[in-house]
């Protein structure tokens, strides 16, 4: 009994909604669950099919079966069933298989891998770009194209609830073609081991409705409110800026123009507090190791909060 409660909790654990190709909220992934459970059918009847002549074999009663019968059982089991079955499969799972069609007018969201966080770079028709990281919102309802690279090392885009896997190799830029049907908060990964923080490298998705993501997108190209005080000086002091733009623009490291509204800390892995942010500050590789953002434990404590508590306030 113990054992098996166990087995139940460790399976019950694997199961949520926010990150399961089993709980889609897109066209891409909707169809290939539909896909995966009609060849999931389709395997069930064949292997029948063989159970059935297996057990026709052993379990018939002398004499019963001659070998002509046996023959045509073999047969009609053991071949004709199976190719009708995998044919008919194969014919209606060909069309399914093809991408989304986009055009020159779809949002276009360029996402490059990095060791180990997310820069994201949203390119809508006719708008200048406008930069983010660790963080990817999509309007419900559209056509979204997804153009994946990678900066150092190869990394894969995977939103279980969205569509299927797609490799960022450096060097060379992969389309993914997406369109959400459900509102909600999702979770993506990178599902190529990138290095030691490769489990750490996550990313919140926002599906959002269309009038909201134009209204975010709108709001999101005004300055940020960018108060002046102890945080900003020692984020100055202490050669921040070097890494991080606080105005949308090119950087090595995360932008952090609007990192008050970001739901999560350090891609994916921390909640956004004042305190995770002041101790990610000091020692990024506790909580990331292998990561490129130096540390600061020389740093005051006090220090890093105040910087924490700016960015928090000023990022909004």
């Amino acid at each position: 009994m113990r054992k098996s409660t166990v087995v139940c909790a460790l399976l019950l654990a694997g199961c949520n909604r926010h990150q399961s190709a089993l709980a889609p909220f897109g066209l891409e992934a909707r169809s290939t669950l539909t896909m995966t459970m009609v060849l999931v059918i389709g395997a069930l009847v064949i292997a029948l099919g063989v159970a059935a002549v297996y057990v026709l074999a052993v379990r018939a009663p002398e004499g019963r079966l001659d070998h002509a019968g046996g023959m045509r059982m073999v047969l009609w089991l053991g071949a004709i069933v199976p190719s009708v079955v995998l044919t008919a499969l194969l014919v209606w799972a060909l069309p399914a298989m093809r991408p989304l069609p986009e055009t020159a007018q779809n949002l276009r969201i360029h996402v490059e891998g990095e060791q180990f966080w997310w820069r994201v770079r949203y390119q809508p028709q006719g708008q200048p770009p406008l930069i983010s990281a660790n963080e990817v919102r999509i309007p419900v309802g559209r056509t979204v194209v997804f153009e994946l690279t990678a900066t150092d090392v190869i990394h894969s885009f995977w939103i279980p609830g969205l569509a299927g896997k797609m490799d960022m190799i450096p060097g060379r830029t992969n389309r993914l073609v997406v369109k959400a049907d459900k509102t909600g908060t999702y979770r993506g990964v990178c599902a190529e081991f990138c290095g030691l923080s490769h489990a750490l490298m996550a990313f919140d998705v926002i599906a959002m409705e269309p009038a909201s993501f134009d209204a975010w997108l709108a709001a999101s190209r005004e300055p940020p409110i960018r108060t002046q005080g102890r945080g900003a000086a020692l984020f100055a002091a202490s050669g921040c800026n070097a890494c991080h733009s606080l105005t949308g623009g090119e950087s090595i490291g995360p932008d952090l123009t609007r990192f008050g509204e970001r739901s999560r800390l350090g891609a994916g892995i921390l909640a956004p507090t004042v305190e995770n942010t002041a101790a990610f500050i000091r020692d990024p590789h506790r909580s990331k190791p292998g990561a490129r953002m130096p540390s600061y434990s020389a740093m005051p404590e006090a220090d890093a909060l105040a910087i924490a508590r700016w960015l928090k306030e000023a990022g909004r």
